[in-house]
């Protein structure tokens, strides 16, 4: 499993998402490698503030090479979770090629529903080269008792790429335990949040075509 998350727009909270996602991945057994294809850097900013050995392998590759270099790169893993910069870039294009399933994390407003259709054109452009791939919205930063998640999720059901059921709310606890090097799971700080990484990790396994229970046999 190949998963790049990925947005022009900054801010829309990749790198919380890649870095939940993998502890997920990780808490079902899975071997996980977080490559860190942004230049800024936050994942491994993220790894320098741990104090305990992280659970998940966490490298930097920032570079237009991505999808050449994957494949060495996953020896011993079952799950590779891409950080991708924003913006249009080399390493944009090639964190997309390198993937097998793009993840267009996109806020509830109406102006990061525009700015996500750069990606979709990006991702458009890679399936000339991989016609496998595969991409798909998730609303993140939902706020809390709102419907605005909701009428985003309909502007983004016009597109041909689809909406995850599952979203992923705006919460104090995920800022907290990334500043201090740490995820919700293990800080224990929100139930609420641990919930909806799980609820959204599930929902990708099945994309995947595999079993909650089993998701990665040895």
């Amino acid at each position: 499993m190949i998963i790049t998350l990925q947005n022009q727009k900054g801010g829309v909270g990749k790198t919380t998402l890649s870095l939940h996602l993998a502890q997920y991945f990780t808490g079902l057994g899975g071997r996980v490698l977080v490559v860190d294809a942004d230049p800024q850097g936050s994942a491994r900013d993220w790894l320098q503030a741990r104090v305990a050995e992280a659970p998940f392998s966490v490298v930097g590759l920032d570079r237009p090479t991505v999808h050449r270099d994957i494949e060495n790169l996953l020896r011993g893993y079952d799950v590779a979770v891409i950080d991708a910069p924003p913006r249009v870039t080399d390493i944009a294009r090639s964190a997309i090629l390198a993937a097998d399933l793009v993840i267009i994390p996109v806020q509830p407003s109406p102006l990061d529903v525009w700015a996500a259709q750069d990606t979709v054109r990006l991702v458009n452009d890679a399936l000339v080269f991989k016609e496998t791939l595969k991409s798909v919205f998730v609303i993140n930063r939902e706020i809390v008792h709102t419907a605005i998640g909701r009428d985003v999720a309909t502007a983004l059901g016009e597109s041909q790429v689809p909406v995850l059921s599952s979203h992923v709310s705006q919460r104090v606890a995920f800022a907290e335990s990334l500043a201090n090097g740490q995820t919700v799971f293990e800080t224990k700080s929100d139930v609420k949040a641990i919930a909806e990484i799980e609820v959204l990790g599930a929902e990708l396994l099945e994309l995947f075509g595999r079993s909650r229970s089993e998701p990665f046999r040895r």
